[in-house]
């Protein structure tokens, strides 16, 4: 086993929220101060890939499981080339960890990313001030204990409503993946995808070309794709006008289109359909879903933290509502009636999480396979 790398033990540590609720505990990973908006995760395992999801940017997250890196961190355990979120906020944050297989410790991985974080904090009450208040932005800080001046610092965040992230995070050329030899050819619009999406659709046949997240229709169809994907991201999708136009070209090109969290928000607004900003967002590995065409059920795993209007679907003529939650009865997943497109709010990849819904990239793929014929 790796030598646990050390911890830096009782130092101090702040979070201050937007509402002047302050919490004080121990420092953890890097000595500095960070901001964000403050949100939680419910999932026990696969803290790794949450730290690393594209769609976690700009956010501090509140792991509420009681005890997070005792299995430590592994290179492969990731869905992107770096961890996304701002800062961690946890009630243990473990520096020894048991997995043989772990390469360095939960202390030594946020170390070398710079993610500033807080442990030995409340999170039960945490966690339940955030469920009742709403989301709103916070700031940890491990160097400035004079709560006045961190209340200065807290200020100048902006909201994320409003705020266009997935052009920070996307790739800045595009590459390829798969089998070049496979007729099922996908033009991935990268707006903050996970590499786990991404290797579902190669684990099934599938020949992707993933674009930078302002590429132009143009250049889509110069792939000559089969099909199109729209990925998953942060921020408010309402302020993405570049995606929305493009997503509104993709579909009136009339061949299959499959898209993710953010990109199932873009297909909502491309066909005149509102998004809002959630309470507080789900985020986590339990949340039950209904499939509405098949009558079943399935246990997702989801984080975001934008909604689709359920009044706009219901009244819209040409979109079908496919998918609801069965904990608040929030839209889930639709699919045009006029276009074989089709979405979905939660992470049907589940890294981590279940498994159940993985059906959609079999959907998906097998719609790509009858157009060809």
């Amino acid at each position: 086993m790796t030598q646990p790398h050390k911890p830096t033990g009782t130092q101090t540590a702040i979070l201050m929220l937007e509402d002047g609720n302050v919490f004080y505990g121990k420092a953890f990973g890097k000595i500095g101060t960070t901001t964000g908006e403050i949100c939680f995760n419910t999932g026990m395992t696969g803290y790794q890939e949450v730290f690393t999801d594209p769609s976690y940017t700009g956010q501090i997250v509140i792991m509420n499981n009681v005890h997070t890196g005792n299995y430590g961190t592994y290179e492969k355990d990731v869905e992107s080339n770096s961890v996304k979120i701002k800062g961690l906020i946890g009630r243990n944050l473990e520096d020894r960890f048991s997995r043989y297989t772990a390469d360095k410790s939960l202390q030594q991985y946020l170390e070398e990313q710079n993610i500033v974080s807080i442990e030995d904090v409340d999170t039960r009450a945490l966690v339940a001030h955030v469920r009742t208040k709403g989301a709103m932005n916070c700031i940890i800080s491990s160097e400035i204990l004079d709560e006045a001046k961190l209340k200065e610092e807290l200020a100048k965040v902006p909201s994320m409503e409003g705020l266009e992230l997935a052009s920070t995070v996307s790739t800045t050329e595009a590459f390829n993946m798969g089998d070049e030899n496979s007729p099922v050819r996908i033009a991935v619009m990268d707006f903050g995808t996970k590499l786990n999406i991404l290797q579902c659709m190669v684990d099934r046949g599938a020949y992707l070309k993933v674009f930078p997240a302002k590429t132009k229709i143009e250049e889509l169809k110069a792939f000559n794709p089969a099909g199109y994907f729209i990925s998953n991201g942060p921020g408010d999708p309402a302020s993405m006008d570049y995606a929305i136009e493009t997503v509104k070209a993709i579909i009136n090109e009339k061949k299959p289109t499959f898209g993710i969290c953010l990109g199932h928000q873009l297909l909502a607004l491309a066909n005149d359909i509102n998004t809002f900003k959630m309470h507080h967002g789900h985020r986590g590995l339990n949340h039950p879903v209904k499939n509405l065409v098949t009558g079943l059920c399935e246990i997702t795993t989801q984080n975001h933290g934008f909604g689709v209007d359920p009044e706009a679907v219901r009244k819209a003529t040409n979109v079908e509502i496919t998918h609801v939650n069965l904990n608040d009865d929030s839209i889930e997943g639709i699919r045009l009636k006029d276009r074989p497109a089709f979405s979905v709010q939660y992470h049907p990849e589940s890294t981590p999480g279940p498994h159940d819904s993985r059906y959609l990239f079999d959907d998906f793929i097998n719609m790509i396979k009858a157009s060809l014929n």
